[in-house]
């Protein structure tokens, strides 16, 4: 690609392209650990001789990395994304390196705290790099790269992690990430000084974050521990829903009343920001959920093992990517480019919607035929939420902007994953839902003498209704032309 206006001028199209190989290593590096750590947990638990505090090193890399995600943009905007990066994937190797050397278990848990606090900025970082160096007419032929780095972490990491666990030491899943993080160290350092600088004097609202990160972390500890730790109605559970009420409003009010609030309320009063994250949290919290729950329906109704069901659902993983990347290259074309989308999702919806009439008469074939084309719907949604986003506010609010958005996907995704495990772990009898786990809901059901399929009828309902969410929202999202050059206008004063 000749140089052009379309990237920065500061840098080659070489230089772009190292660039972007770099940050999509270091999204590689977070993807892959948010799926590689699952399958290597029962060999982990029993080495370190606790099952009971196990769920814990899931459940606090979540809590820390969604936590901190509108930090790192924030951050970014004020001293520039080189460094931001650099630090985060600093302490995601200082953590991955506590973890494997943990003794304990409560060793390990503090280290996932500390590798979630790097992790949860490398995917927002490197989105936001590259719309650094990418205008946002180019951008989306970049989406089918990243949706790729997230299907091949989704297949390759429960495989890898089950490998290493098994055959090597369960330390080498936490190990892996070291040469990784090297490699995208290394590709992007000298590199990122290059970057067009586009920040503006800023401060970091630190009471805005704490409350922020307050109110987050009581919400994703309620749907974490709801359901199968303790009754939705109970005491704990209740607290926690409380001090999030309590802490988002004050956070609400600080966002009102700062002098720099930590998400300015221009970006989230934009209409096109607004609609893009309402869309992207429905959607990409759909793709989630289904992920995690449809291996346990083609267990319980179909009878297949744990990895034949892992191997069904590929053709969901690769459809994602398979939109994606249509949808960019449409983007990059075409003024109309929210169509694509808004048909990809109606046709999804609609799949799903058959799959709930009666799931227990679908042959399997149809049924995987049905979610790879619904997934190939829910793709789209990645590149056009993103670059719609990206496209309707300022260079110096870009990183603000990309980490609030990928913040509330991380929440939209924990909602609706919490949603899906309420309908099915709610249909157990009280004393089986008290021990359940993701592990062992397919064979509870057939404990329980309950049809599995017709439980998950309201769970295909309910991923087709948070579908037409996304759709409502897309549909009413202004379509704003895409900037043909990095900044809004040529040359702009910043």
């Amino acid at each position: 690609m000749p140089q052009s206006e379309r990237t920065s001028p500061a840098l080659t199209p070489h230089e772009v392209r190292s660039i972007i190989f770099g940050v999509l290593v270091a999204m590689f590096l977070a993807a892959l650990d948010q799926t590689i750590v699952a399958t290597a947990m029962p060999t982990i638990g029993r080495l370190l001789g606790d099952f009971e505090n196990l769920p814990w090193v899931v459940t606090t890399y979540l809590l820390t990395s969604t936590a901190v995600t509108p930090l790192y943009g924030k951050i970014s905007d004020i001293i520039g994304r080189r460094v931001t990066l650099l630090a985060a994937i600093g302490i995601f190797m200082l953590g991955s390196i506590l973890c494997a050397l943990a003794p304990t278990m409560l060793a390990l848990i503090l280290a996932r705290a500390l590798q979630g606090l790097g992790g949860g900025g490398l995917i927002s970082l490197a989105q936001t790099i590259i719309a650094d160096i990418v205008s946002p007419k180019e951008r989306p032929r970049y989406q089918g790269y990243i949706a790729s780095v997230f299907a091949t972490s989704s297949i390759a990491g429960p495989a890898l992690g089950g490998f290493m666990a098994e055959k090597l030491h369960w330390s080498a899943i936490f190990w892996i990430n070291l040469p990784l993080g090297l490699l995208a160290f290394w590709m992007t350092n000298a590199l990122l000084k290059k970057l067009p600088r586009h920040e503006k004097p800023h401060q970091l609202d630190f009471i805005g974050a704490g409350l922020m990160i307050i109110s987050t972390t009581a919400l994703l500890l309620a749907l974490s521990l709801g359901g199968p730790h303790y009754a939705w109605t109970s005491l704990t559970i209740l607290g926690l829903i409380g001090v999030f009420l309590v802490f988002a409003v004050a956070f609400v009010v600080r966002l009102k009343t700062a002098p720099e609030p930590l998400i300015p309320i221009e970006i989230l009063a934009n209409p096109v920001v607004a609609m893009a994250i309402i869309a992207a949290c429905s959607g990409v919290g759909v793709f989630i959920g289904l992920t995690i729950y449809t291996p346990i329906f083609l267990e319980g109704m179909y009878g297949l093992t744990a990895s034949q069901s892992g191997f069904t659902l590929i053709p969901l993983m690769f459809g994602t990517v398979i939109g994606a990347s249509f949808t960019g290259q449409v983007m990059a074309r075409f003024t109309h480019y929210k169509r694509p989308t808004l048909i990809g999702l109606i046709v999804a919806a609609i799949g799903l919607a058959v799959v709930a009439i009666n799931p227990q008469s679908l042959p399997l074939a149809g049924l995987v035929l049905i979610l790879a084309v619904a997934s190939i719907g829910l793709g789209t949604i990645f590149p056009l939420t993103l670059v719609a986003l990206q496209n309707a506010v300022p260079p110096h609010q870009m990183g603000t902007a990309t980490g609030t958005l990928n913040f509330f996907r991380s929440l939209g995704g924990a909602l609706i994953v919490a949603a899906f495990g309420a309908i099915v772990i709610g249909s157990l009898p009280a004393d089986l839902a008290a021990h359940v786990t993701i592990e062992t809901l397919a064979s509870s059901f057939a404990a329980a003498g309950r049809d599995i399929g017709s439980v998950y009828r309201w769970v295909f309902l309910a991923a087709a209704a948070g579908i037409l969410v996304s759709f409502a929202s897309l549909y009413v999202m202004e379509e704003r032309p895409l900037r043909t050059h990095v900044r809004p206008e040529a040359g702009a004063a910043e």
